[in-house]
């Protein structure tokens, strides 16, 4: 197994509980960022809509360092909608 599947295993664990976090909106195996360069070190990239303060978050609602043995990396992404209706054909 490699340690891309590896993370993608933990996700499948533990998204459950990742999405319960205030301000969480996805979660995804993917690749850390540092200093906005895409790095090749595999993480288990988590989604928030804006990025805040530790010091305004609640020990429940911060992402972990690490979950599983993964790095875990967080990506501001904004609000998350579907583009598309169900009724739409694909």
């Amino acid at each position: 197994m490699t340690i891309f599947q590896r993370i993608m295993d933990i996700q499948s664990e533990t998204q459950g509980e990742m999405l319960l976090k205030r301000n969480v909106v996805g979660v995804a195996a993917g690749y850390k960022e540092t200093n906005g360069v895409i790095t090749d070190e595999p993480a288990m990239v988590v989604m928030v809509d804006a990025k805040k303060s530790v010091t305004t978050l609640s020990p429940d609602d911060m992402v972990p360092r690490e979950v599983g043995g993964a790095r875990t990396d967080v990506y501001e992404v904004g609000e998350l909608r579907a583009q598309a209706v169900a009724t739409d054909r694909l």
